[in-house]
């Protein structure tokens, strides 16, 4: 009367291990070539022990690698698949100094306002930004402006 009942399989059926792991191939022929190579020896241990390696630390294997003789071409090609494969991490560049222009326009519409409302909680928190030469986002500027509009012109 009742079929049996199936348990749904999804798409993600977890993360499975690869069944050729090249970077442990090269890791371990490399350490072979060069037993006495302490940068090859580290990395073997940090692969074994977190289980992969940063983009920097591939790179630097596949240099050392690759100026191995008799390193297999295939898997150090792998190897740069992989490593083109990883997200790039870039720091972000200091913000730039105050611009003045900026805190002459934004300044005097803080001043104004809170000549009439001291208390504005929000409008003395750009005040004080404003102080300590912290340049306002557009979101803030644009919630100025609206401030200014509706307490000041109206």
């Amino acid at each position: 009367m009742f079929a049996t009942m199936y348990q749904f399989q999804g798409k993600n059926k977890g993360i499975t291990e690869p069944a050729v792991d090249v970077i442990l191939q090269l890791l371990t022929a490399a350490r072979q070539a060069r037993p006495d190579a302490v940068f090859i020896t580290s990395l073997l241990q940090q692969y074994r022990e977190r289980g992969g390696l940063s983009k920097k630390q591939l790179e630097g294997l596949h240099s050392k690698a690759s100026k191995i003789e008799g390193m297999s071409v295939a898997h150090l090609a792998t190897l740069q698949a992989i490593i083109n494969k990883k997200q790039t991490r870039h720091k972000n560049e200091a913000t730039p100094a105050v611009k003045t222009v900026e805190e002459d326009t934004d300044g005097p519409m803080i001043d104004e306002i809170l000549e009439k409302y001291p208390a504005h909680k929000r409008l003395l928190f750009f005040k004080l930004k404003t102080d300590k030469k912290e340049v306002l986002t557009n979101i803030e500027k644009e919630e100025l402006k609206k401030f200014h509009k509706i307490l000041i012109k109206s």
